[in-house]
């Protein structure tokens, strides 16, 4: 939780190590560019609170040792039975043909959008900028193809008295939006709304508390995709909200990059303390080219969902999730479950040559 002049870290953890937590929050409040008072917040003098519990032993015991090992059930000498879901739940993954990273157009042009606000923010280009920014995309579909972008909506925080519509409007679309959107559709007569309130200069935590896991849509595929409910943010890949989420757009996105689909969302679910998922859905809207039973009996042959798998193939043990905090989870370059390195054994399985 962040708030005018207060931080707050709160949580259940199972650590061996240290971490100098009020120090990471500080420099990370820091480096988004809240680092001074006339922005209505400081990262070197604000309040930073740590409150942190060990992890239930109900809930370890279930992840250290699989409903699965403790039944019996568990395939013997196979230690990726050992681990369970740290947690119950649905979670989805998606990927569809619009982009070339194989996510739907408007989130993916929106989240392009704000990191081009920030680096014309750092790098002075747009001087009254603050760091406090949101974008918004919409397009014209027909049937599952986006044909016209309609709306751009960007909010920025700023200094004080910056005109709106003789500045900040014409450097946002000449710095930040044109940029960004496709030759194809550069030509549309699409709306532009900027600051629609008419000012922003209060922003940031003083102007709205933040809490962790209030932007589940945002960080996904805004809203083109269903949702399980549980955030990404603040879990380690123990819990599969986070873990499988990731796992099951890796599965999707394979599966369109190998021709099978143009549109995929893949559903799995688990009990809290089981290895071994307790449902697999695959839908692939009606666009496969393949028989669809087909397609799940490969999701199931080609991809193995129990959680410690999910964590050795995608090697998601690693300080790699600080990047995901902005810009969303999906759709960017180098992070593991957008990698489309089981397409061949996918169009293999399938007989797709």
């Amino acid at each position: 939780l962040i708030t005018t002049g207060l931080v707050v870290v709160a949580g259940e953890v199972t650590c061996r190590g240290y971490v100098d937590i009020p120090r990471t929050v500080r420099n990370t409040i820091c480096e988004i560019g809240y680092d001074r008072e006339d922005f209505g917040f400081d990262g070197h003098t604000c309040g930073v609170m740590v409150t942190l519990d060990a992890q239930s032993v109900d809930i370890a015991q279930g992840v250290d040792a699989a409903e699965e090992v403790r039944s019996g059930m568990a395939v013997e000498d196979d230690d990726l039975d050992r681990q369970g879901a740290g947690d119950q739940g649905m979670m989805f993954g998606f990927a569809c043909d619009e982009t070339d990273v194989l996510m739907p157009l408007p989130i993916h042009l929106a989240h392009r959008m704000a990191e081009r606000h920030a680096e014309v923010r750092k790098a002075g280009t747009v001087p009254y900028l603050r760091p406090d920014a949101k974008t918004q995309v919409t397009f014209e579909y027909e049937g599952n193809t986006p044909v016209r972008l309609r709306t751009v909506l960007v909010s920025t925080q700023h200094n004080d008295g910056i005109d709106r519509d003789s500045m900040i409007r014409p450097d946002l679309i000449e710095q930040v939006i044109r940029p960004v959107i496709p030759e194809q559709f550069a030509d549309d007569d699409y709306e532009v709304h900027v600051n629609p309130t008419g000012r922003f200069v209060i922003g940031g935590p003083v102007g709205d508390a933040g809490l962790t896991g209030r932007k589940i849509i945002v960080d996904t595929y805004g809203g083109m995709a269903r949702h399980g409910g549980g955030a990404f943010s603040g879990k380690d890949p123990s819990k599969v909200d986070r873990s499988a989420a990731y796992a099951t757009r890796w599965v999707a996105k394979n599966l369109v990059a190998a021709g099978v689909a143009t549109r995929c969302e893949v559903q799995v679910a688990y009990a809290i303390g089981m290895a071994r998922p307790i449902s697999v859905l695959v839908d692939t809207f009606g666009t496969a080219n393949v028989d669809p039973e087909r397609v799940s009996a490969c999701v199931q042959e080609v991809f193995d969902l129990r959680p410690a798998a999910i964590i050795r193939d995608l090697d998601l043990k690693r300080p790699i999730y600080g990047q995901t905090a902005a810009y969303g989870h999906f759709g960017r370059p180098g992070l593991p479950w957008e990698a489309t390195d089981r397409v061949d054994d996918v169009r293999s399985f399938l007989g797709l040559g």
